[in-house]
């Protein structure tokens, strides 16, 4: 597969489908949405956002065997390598993007809310790493 040319603008694409998922398919009423199916969807598109963001300034895959997938410990290995600060965010972003949202479907709509925007948060510190590699190079 070939890298993209910004990953960063990839996975703030990510983040915006999740929220369009949202807007259009999940439906709200009050303080909850409607469909899980479309929160799980959502919650899972921005993961695979900042995992794409994440994949574009950090070597992850470059430290596996051939074939070898990453594991979010990988992931997080490799943030704590950089920032330290930012390992508790990235947990936070992984337990609330891909396992409340991906796997259980909660459909608060804060939950969902402070979820993608945590995502963002990490997405940004990406964005940062990525402009510092630029710079650098």
């Amino acid at each position: 597969m070939k890298p993209l040319t910004n990953p960063i603008k990839e996975a703030e694409r990510y983040l915006a489908n999740a929220r369009q998922i949202l807007s259009e398919k999940a439906g709200k009423d009050g303080n909850y949405y409607d469909d899980p199916k479309y929160v799980k969807m959502a919650g899972n598109t921005a993961w695979n956002g900042v995992l794409v963001a994440l994949d574009g300034v950090l070597n992850v895959k470059d430290n596996l065997k051939s074939g070898q997938s990453p594991e979010f410990k990988d992931y997080q290995n490799a943030v704590a390598k950089r920032d330290k600060k930012m390992t508790r965010p990235l947990l936070y972003a992984y337990e609330s993007l891909h396992k409340i949202l991906g796997y259980e479907g909660n459909l608060r709509y804060k939950i969902v809310q402070d979820s993608i925007e945590q995502g963002k948060e990490i997405v940004s510190w990406a964005d940062k790493q990525y402009r510092i590699t630029k710079a650098a190079n």
